[in-house]
């Protein structure tokens, strides 16, 4: 059970200040370092940036991941870069640098304006030789301008008189654990700009970055570069300062790559030139902030918590969605760390795209446009593995072939095999499910025709390479598969892939119907293209009709594959308290031998597809489930769709213990792994939550309809969805 108290720690309590918009740390603790540094992640769409000093720190993790940019890597074949970093702004008092681990800090706050998209940080600290001077820190990533960035540092001293030296720079050749990517090729400075060219060492992407030092309001200070050969070169400046002076600097950054434009460095540099003045950018990228929270913001009184963690969660997918490019796609970690090396899984299409597809629904059709774009690895891939038609990649990257490593070590040195790229296949239908509910909420008929049918129609021509006949059962199975549960793989007829297989091919025939009287032109010319025959639409009809799924007829139980209610059952509170996950505990062979699931698997059909099953079917099932969850330390894709399913049952209390394990996953770092990035899919999973949990919202042929089931602590929820072009106001009071 979680213990909801711990969110009233006092730690926590600092998360929360009036306005229910800032995340506050007002006490450095260097243990929490890392944690923090993903918590403070700032991103426009175009890049993300961890929350790492801007001094620096000792063995800190500073990383600005940009979405497309990957370069070829042992084991995982691709992963997302780390890029230079725009960061560096050094202070020196009296030759004294300023660090967080160096004199005394008598004062500290930093705080992340989540309706601004602004990190600052204020700073009183005592140098070793005993000058007091107060730092006031801000940077943003302009959403107004993605290739824009800025840092603006205010310098007032208490007691001390005399020069204070800064410098500003580059970190030009960063590693992503561990790994070199990147080498310089041209890097040089002029007055008060400098500029560096990089290149990718394998994928040859580009990037340029260019930067400015201004001193705001100071004639007599002068700045220049300075250039030391095998270094990159800095800005530096110096100033005179007294007690209770301030002086204002303001390093404005420009970058970008060749996924956008041939010439980078040169572009950076002359959209540089032009730079407006920090306040003038700033003011932009505020009103571009300002219109995206219009349209997503969710409202809870009554739960400071709950109303500041919806807030965050939502800051942290918008801020990575891409605005100007279809043809990248939000990882797991989003752009704050690189685990699962920022590959594409399934987290987007079913935890992510949704809030999207509601409140911002371009961003939507960009990633699933990153899904037809990706149409020819899938291909390539079901090629490979003896299939037709299209087989997505359960990791993608930048063409949509297959990632995913067949091999990694274990922790002996031995090789382990990884089997989820061969056989998890349900990211298949999982795609054109996401398709398909865009399709429906915004009644985007261009796309459908252009895209989305491509994409629903040669995965079902998969589907169709991909079932077996059984002659005894007189059925169609699908063996060798893993479902959602990661805990149980090499299975047949999981329940969840093949009920999701039978609707996407009872799906495709209805769109079929659709697009031949829509578009017919189109419907001969995808009918060409994969050979769609009329038998084989026929087939598809049998397919769908005879898949193989154990359900007790009379109590509605549904087996998660064959076999699974053979395997051992265990009680997971015999294991309490504990502070790893089941298979940590177990190892994976033994819990793959046990009722032990690593995320809702059953359930989690029973949500996607909500309509095709009653209420005693779902409690029937959510009973026996349920208790056999890792609710705690499994997959952090579980909570939410319990929160969900929860609601569905009637049981607010419950259903608000599994919402905040998932609201609070990066906050509280209630998995003590929030230090490897931002849990994207848990995040969008929150929103959904609220939405259809809480909210009891249900999509109708007429629009969206409320059925709440708020928390007895809620006293209002307030948010809107879009639906064909129509906005829909909720408003709902306990």
């Amino acid at each position: 059970m979680l213990d909801l108290s711990v969110y009233s720690s006092q730690k926590n309590q600092q998360l929360i200040n009036s306005t229910d918009w800032n995340v506050l740390e007002t006490e450095f603790d260097p243990s929490r370092l890392h944690h923090q540094e993903t918590v403070f992640t700032l991103g426009n769409g175009y890049l993300g940036t961890r929350g790492t000093f801007e001094e620096g720190y000792p063995h800190d993790s500073p990383a600005t991941i940009i979405h497309g940019v990957y370069d070829d890597v042992a084991i995982a074949t691709t992963e997302l870069v780390n890029c230079p970093s725009w960061l560096p702004f050094v202070v020196k008092v009296a030759g004294e640098r300023f660090r967080m681990d160096s004199g005394e800090i008598l004062h500290y706050e930093r705080r992340l304006d989540l309706r601004l998209g602004i990190v600052s940080r204020d700073v009183r600290w005592r140098s070793p030789s005993g000058h007091t001077v107060e730092f006031h820190f801000e940077r943003f990533a302009s959403l107004a301008n993605q290739h824009c960035l800025a840092i603006r540092c205010q310098i007032t001293s208490v007691d001390f008189e005399g020069e204070i030296e800064v410098e500003v720079g580059f970190h030009p050749e960063p590693r992503t654990q561990a790994v070199k990517h990147w080498q310089t090729l041209k890097q040089g400075g002029l007055d008060n700009l400098i500029w560096l060219h990089s290149q990718t060492l394998h994928s040859a992407i580009e990037l340029g970055m260019a930067a400015k030092l201004i001193v705001e309001g100071e004639e007599v200070a002068s700045v220049h570069v300075n250039q030391v050969k095998d270094y990159s070169p800095t800005l530096v400046t110096t100033l005179q300062v007294e007690p209770e002076k301030t002086v204002t600097l303001e390093k404005i950054v420009t970058l970008y790559t060749s996924r956008e434009i041939p010439t980078p460095a040169e572009a950076a540099l002359i959209r540089l030139v032009a730079a407006p003045s920090y306040s003038t950018l700033l003011a932009a990228h505020i009103a571009a902030w300002e219109r995206v929270w219009q349209d997503s913001d969710v409202v809870i009184e009554g739960d400071r918590f709950s109303q500041l963690s919806i807030r965050y969660n939502l800051f942290q997918l918008l801020a990575v969605a891409p605005r100007y490019d279809d043809r990248v796609s939000i990882p797991p970690k989003t752009l704050s760390g690189f685990a699962y090396s920022g590959h594409i899984f399934w987290d987007t299409e079913i935890f992510i795209l949704p809030l999207l597809i509601h409140t911002q629904p371009a961003l939507a059709r960009n990633l699933l446009t990153y899904r037809y774009h990706t149409l020819r690895g899938a291909r390539r891939k079901a090629q490979e593995m003896g299939y037709r038609g299209a087989m997505y990649a359960w990791e993608s990257a930048s063409t949509g072939d297959e990632v995913t490593p067949r091999w990694v070590p274990g922790p002996n040195g031995e090789q382990v095999r990884i089997w989820c790229g061969d056989i998890e296949v349900h990211i298949n239908t999982d795609v054109a499910y996401a398709a398909w509910q865009y399709w429906q909420t915004t009644g985007d008929d261009e796309w459908m025709r252009d895209c989305g049918a491509e994409i629903i129609l040669d995965t079902a021509v998969f589907w169709e390479s991909r079932v077996e006949w059984n002659q005894q059962r007189h059925c169609y199975d699908i063996r060798d598969t893993i479902g959602p549960d990661e805990n149980h793989d090499r299975v047949d007829n999981n329940a969840f892939t093949n009920v999701m297989v039978q609707w996407h091919l009872q799906t495709a025939l209805a769109l079929w119907d659709w697009l031949v009287k829509s578009y017919p032109d189109t419907s001969v010319q995808l009918a060409q293209k994969l050979y769609l025959q009329p038998e084989q639409l026929e087939l598809w009809g049998d397919i769908a009709n005879h898949l193989y799924i154990n359900q007790d007829l009379v109590t509605g139980l549904i087996e998660q594959f064959e076999g699974f209610f053979n395997l051992e059952d265990v009680n997971l509170a015999d294991y309490e308290p504990r502070t790893k996950s089941m298979q940590g505990l177990l190892g994976v062979e033994a819990t793959s031998q046990k009722q032990i699931l690593k995320q809702p698997d059953v359930l989690m059909l029973m949500y996607l597809l909500r309509d095709r099953f009653d209420r005693k079917t779902l409690k029937t099932n959510w009973d026996y489930y349920s208790p056999r969850t890792d609710h705690s330390y499994g997959s952090s894709l579980g909570p939410a769709i319990h929160a969900i399913l929860a609601c569905d049952l009637n049981q607010p209390a419950e259903a608000y213990t599994h919402f905040m394990r998932a609201a609070m996953v990066d906050l509280a770092d209630v998995r003590r792994n929030a230090h490897e990035g931002i849990h994207a899919a848990s995040a969008g999973g929150v929103w959904q939550a609220i939405i259809f949990g809480f909210a009891g919202v249900r999509l109708t042929n007429f629009g969206p309809i409320a059925c709440p089931n708020l928390p007895p602590n809620w006293t209002r929820l307030k948010f809107r969805l879009k639906w064909r072009n129509e906005w829909h106001e909720f408003d709902l009071t306990a």
